[in-house]
C-alpha cells in the first residue's frame, strides 16, 4: 500500500484524481465502453461514473459519442492528450521505480522477477 501511494504521487497532471487517473487507464488497457460498462470495471456506481466522465470530457481527456447500436447509449473514448498524458505519467514512475530498484541487491531483484508475474496475474483476478 505504501508503495503504491507513492507511486500515485509520480503523475504527470496534479489536478486529476486518481479516480480520473484510474478511468483514463482503464480507456487506455480496454479500449472505449459506455458508462456503464467503465462503472462495473472501476467499481463505482453509474451516476458517480456519469460524473468522472463529465469532468474528464470537461478537460478534453475524453469524448462521447453515440453508441453505434443503441443510440440511448454513449460510448466514451480516451482521446490523444489523454493517450500522451498517461504515457509520460508511467515514463515518470517507471524512472522512479527504476531508480528506487537500484538500491536493492541481485538477490532482491531475483525475487521480485519471480513475484512479477503472479503479481500480474493477481491484478487481472
Amino acid at each position: 500500500m505504501r508503495l503504491s501511494r507513492r507511486l500515485r504521487h509520480q503523475r504527470v497532471d496534479e489536478t486529476l484524481s486518481p479516480t480520473e487517473m484510474s478511468v483514463l487507464a482503464t480507456l487506455e488497457r480496454c479500449g472505449s465502453a459506455t458508462p456503464g460498462e467503465l462503472a462495473r470495471k472501476e467499481h463505482v456506481q453509474p451516476p458517480s461514473m456519469t460524473r468522472i466522465v463529465a469532468m474528464l470530457e470537461a478537460k478534453e481527456l475524453v469524448v462521447r459519442e453515440p453508441h453505434p447500436d443503441d443510440r440511448r447509449q454513449v460510448v466514451v473514448s480516451r482521446t490523444e492528450q489523454a493517450g500522451a498524458m498517461l504515457a509520460e505519467s508511467r515514463r515518470k514512475r517507471n524512472a522512479w521505480l527504476a531508480e528506487l530498484a537500484e538500491k536493492l541487491t541481485e538477490d532482491e531483484l531475483a525475487v521480485l522477477r519471480e513475484a512479477a508475474p503472479v503479481l500480474e496475474r493477481l491484478a487481472h483476478l
